[in-house]
């Protein structure tokens, strides 16, 4: 479905398994961002109607998934940590074209959200699919169901709104770009780490 270059190898989930506070404090700040995301898109193109009422109700629904990791966090007798810098997303976003026309930027901004969501999607799975916790893995495999549709929202605004720009040739330059930098990741337990 996303055509993601290089999977995130299943060991991934023994690092994963040795701090589990860690992993669930990460996911809830990954989530929590991807409220901010959201947002951030109604601010800079709010004249894309329907596109904002979409993201009205992912913002919600990212902020839904950020309250049930705390009760996740919680229920384990843990609490919240302090937000944690992505350096995964960080890389990603450099990746966005900084100048070009306003419809560009919109289409980069809506691919990159896609990007974030289709790593996280096929982490989810990773996770949902190899983590020994049984209620952490039929949480996962929730929350990839939801990702995928997220991704699935991004990409198809991106085609609907491009009007220069070949998006699946452009979201073939993202896989290729994500390939590099995601082949630098998966030796911490957190979602992109």
């Amino acid at each position: 479905m996303f055509k993601l270059k290089l999977p995130t190898d299943p060991r991934w989930v023994n690092i994963v398994e040795k701090n589990i506070s860690e992993i669930l404090t990460d996911h809830a700040w990954c989530e929590q961002k991807a409220a901010s995301n959201a947002i951030s898109l109604i601010v800079r193109f709010p004249e894309y109607t329907e596109m904002v009422k979409v993201l009205c109700d992912i913002s919600r629904e990212e902020m839904e998934h950020f309250r049930m990791v705390v009760e996740k966090i919680e229920n384990r007798g843990w609490t919240l940590g302090p937000e944690r810098k992505d350096e995964y997303v960080n890389e990603i976003y450099q990746f966005q074209r900084k100048g070009g026309t306003r419809n560009q930027r919109l289409v980069d901004h809506l691919l990159f959200a896609a990007m974030i969501e289709a790593r996280s999607c096929e982490r989810f799975r990773v996770l949902s699919e190899n983590i020994n916790d049984k209620e952490l893995a039929e949480f996962y495999r929730e929350l990839m169901i939801s990702e995928a549709g997220h991704y699935t929202t991004f990409i198809n605004f991106a085609r609907k709104y491009a009007t220069e720009d070949d998006v699946d040739k452009r979201w073939e330059d993202y896989l290729e770009y994500e390939a590099k930098v995601i082949a630098r990741f998966g030796k911490k337990e957190t979602v992109h780490g």
